[in-house]
């Protein structure tokens, strides 16, 4: 579903991703980890089209979305949603809008219909019956919850998560990690998910790789990542302050 390839991106003398490769399939939870700043959600807004790479290729679905105009790429936006850490929620509108918010400015579809939408991703979340409620009466937790029905409510193929689980308490943080396993499932879409939090990727992933340095560094199932002898991984996911991963790398 998504191919990565050679990828490399700078901002001024700050090398970002280098020569990043990552094969992503159809239907998995590939999460992404690393340390906080090392360009995981670089990685992400490549993904979806929002930067453009110094050098090498992003495929989505067969599509090199460096390599099309603007109109295209609009178009293979459409298939993905994404759950923004802090949830993003526009503040001067409704529950309802909120969600609604792709199929209401993209689509022409009837509202009616758009109202069941709304409610049936609602439901899904475990929020039933707040469509009228503005984002400032909502929890830190249920703003998570609102901003994951807003990111299936157009049934994307790819649903990119960043940091799902930041800020909330470990209860809630295992609530997020349980509606994106059953999305997952029940949806059948690809799921991409970056976190810092090992908790919630040993729990949601099929695979997980290490983004260090601008590169994945090692690609496995929770198992295999777990068992790693590389002592870069091996640090990173016991939160290790000695080892070869120094501070500010």
């Amino acid at each position: 579903m998504i191919e990565i390839i050679n990828l490399s991106k700078s901002f001024g003398d700050n090398k970002v991703l280098d020569n990043l490769n990552l094969n992503v399939n159809s239907g998995e939870v590939m999460v992404i980890i690393g340390r906080s700043g090392c360009g995981k959600s670089v990685l992400l807004k490549h993904m979806i089209g929002l930067l453009t790479p110094d050098f090498g290729q992003v495929i989505i679905d067969d599509t090199d979305i460096t390599k099309i105009e603007a109109k295209e790429l609009d178009a293979i936006r459409l298939s993905f949603s994404m759950l923004f850490q802090g949830a993003a929620l526009f503040d001067s509108m409704t529950v309802y809008e909120n969600v609604g918010f792709a199929l209401l400015e993209h689509t022409d579809i009837k509202e009616v219909l758009i109202k069941e939408k709304v409610a049936k991703s609602l439901k899904m979340v475990g929020l039933e019956g707040i469509e009228n409620l503005m984002p400032s009466e909502l929890s830190g937790g249920m703003k998570k919850r609102v901003g994951l029905a807003r990111a299936i409510c157009d049934d994307p193929k790819i649903i990119l998560y960043d940091e799902p689980t930041t800020g909330l308490d470990p209860i809630m943080a295992d609530a997020i990690n349980d509606m994106i396993i059953d999305l997952n499932h029940k949806l059948k879409m690809t799921s991409v998910v970056v976190t810092h939090d090992m908790t919630s990727a040993y729990k949601v992933a099929t695979r997980i790789a290490m983004l260090y340095n601008g590169s994945i560094i090692e690609v496995g199932t929770p198992d295999e990542i777990r068992n790693t002898k590389d002592p870069l991984v091996k640090q990173f996911i016991t939160g290790a302050a000695k080892g070869p991963i120094t501070e500010g790398k």
